[in-house]
């Protein structure tokens, strides 16, 4: 009612005041346009890279791609399917305007599927190939490589064209999964040996050559969260189990309660290298890299300290993660004691490989700890109290308890458990060790 004796101008302060205060936070090159700010569908991260590629990110190529709303939908659904060797299945084949997927079953026959736009959904392509039709160009990750002038000799198992994921344009923004990519003709090429077969309603599918493979994980990406069972994803996006070896001729079993739904956590292995699926609501509970640092900072203002040495120990910038450091820790990791590095207990008949901890006497390997820094990869924000086995990495007891029990595919048939900062194969009982600093002695 006293809305009268008060200015205008402040009742409008006030007002705005309140509004701004509801305002979404956004990252801080969308601050400055919030009504500009895209919708963001979530992002794919590249297990194996603590925070981007060795090389640095480049374009297509990096450790992340982020999946926002095109300005204009870009996806496709199929529509008419044209059998044999007709004048239209060949026209809609050599038709670089019309996407469709060919699938070859014999010399005399081909059925082609035509696919015509989809106003609802975005389309995002994942693939080796660095042509146009590629979002995110990935490549072979090979554990441990701090440097990718070794990577590129080793023949690729990533399909040029690997999969592709399409977004629903309205919330609940859901993202689907579908094996295999569209080419520069907008075509999908299924050649005599994949496999593939007619469904039950008349429609065609099939399987990549060495898949595109899924898992779910339970209770979501948190710290509940437990491993959910490997499916592979076929072309029309059908869930099956998984094939005896990534090529074999015969699929696996139809999957019917289960979808080629992503969910926060979902991991996508794509043969050479595997991706973690996180919705935007998920990364905006993941601790950010500005929390990290603060932990790093935490870590270091305890002033942990070399208990042969009696140095100061802290752990370098997250931009020196590469490099060891003079106060870098270090640490046993069959007993998880830290020090700073010495020659102390080398024993050289061990090929110098293990030390025996001057503490506890266990012997075992003795390597330097680095902060995991790719913040996607946590599924809490809690302090840095636990390493991986045997690469070193450090990040939250829940996070390495996580990570440890996730069999990830590894070559044509096997699975085993991995750093997610560096792939490195988890070794020891647990995979992960807890961290036992030395507080300053003052």
């Amino acid at each position: 009612n006293n809305e009268k004796s008060v200015p205008q101008l402040l009742i409008r302060d006030l007002k705005f005041e309140k509004k701004s205060l509801a305002k979404p936070m956004f990252s801080p090159d969308q601050e400055n346009h919030p009504s500009k700010a895209p919708v963001k569908y979530g992002e794919l991260i590249v297990l194996g890279y603590n925070g981007s590629l060795p090389n640095g990110d480049r374009g297509r190529r990096k450790s992340r791609f982020a999946l926002f709303k095109r300005p204009k939908a870009n996806g496709v659904k199929p529509s008419t399917v044209h059998i044999a060797c007709t004048p239209q299945a060949a026209k809609a084949i050599s038709n670089k305007d019309q996407h469709s997927i060919s699938y070859t079953l014999s010399r005399a026959q081909t059925v082609v599927v035509e696919y015509t736009h989809d106003s609802n959904t975005d389309m995002f392509q994942i693939g080796r190939s660095t042509e146009s039709p590629i979002d995110f160009v990935v490549t072979d990750t090979v554990p441990g490589s701090q440097s990718n002038s070794d990577t590129q000799s080793v023949q690729s198992t990533i399909s040029r064209f690997a999969c592709r994921i399409i977004c629903e344009r309205n919330p609940p923004f859901t993202a689907r999964i579908y094996a295999a990519g569209f080419d520069s003709s907008k075509n999908i090429f299924l050649g005599e040996k994949a496999a593939k077969w007619k469904t039950s309603d008349g429609q065609m599918d099939g399987l990549t050559t060495n898949g595109v493979l899924v898992m779910h994980p339970r209770n979501g990406f948190t710290e509940d969260s437990k491993p959910g069972v490997w499916r592979e994803i076929s072309v029309c996006g059908n869930v099956f189990s998984l094939r005896e070896t990534r090529s074999a001729q015969q699929r696996g079993k139809m999957v019917e309660n289960e979808t080629n739904q992503l969910q926060d956590g979902s991991l996508i292995d794509l043969c050479g290298a595997t991706l973690l699926w996180r919705t935007a609501e998920g990364l905006a509970r993941t601790p950010t890299v500005k929390h990290l640092e603060a932990l790093r900072q935490e870590i270091n203002a305890a002033r942990p300290q070399c208990p042969v040495g009696f140095n100061t120990l802290a752990f370098p910038s997250m931009k020196r993660k590469d490099v060891v450091d003079e106060k870098q820790p270090w640490v046993y990791l069959n007993c998880g004691h830290v020090h700073g590095y010495h020659n102390w207990g080398n024993k050289e008949e061990r090929d110098g490989k293990d030390r025996e901890c001057p503490m506890c006497r266990s012997v075992g390997p003795y390597v330097p700890l680095w902060l995991g820094c790719e913040a996607g990869f946590y599924v809490d924000a809690g302090p840095p109290t636990h390493a991986f086995s045997p690469c070193g990495h450090v990040c939250s007891e829940k996070t390495t308890a996580y990570w440890s029990q996730i069999p990830l595919p590894h070559g044509t048939h096997t699975f085993h458990a991995a750093c997610p900062f560096c792939a490195h194969q988890l070794a020891g009982e647990q995979g992960y060790i807890r961290l036992i600093f030395q507080g300053p002695l003052d």
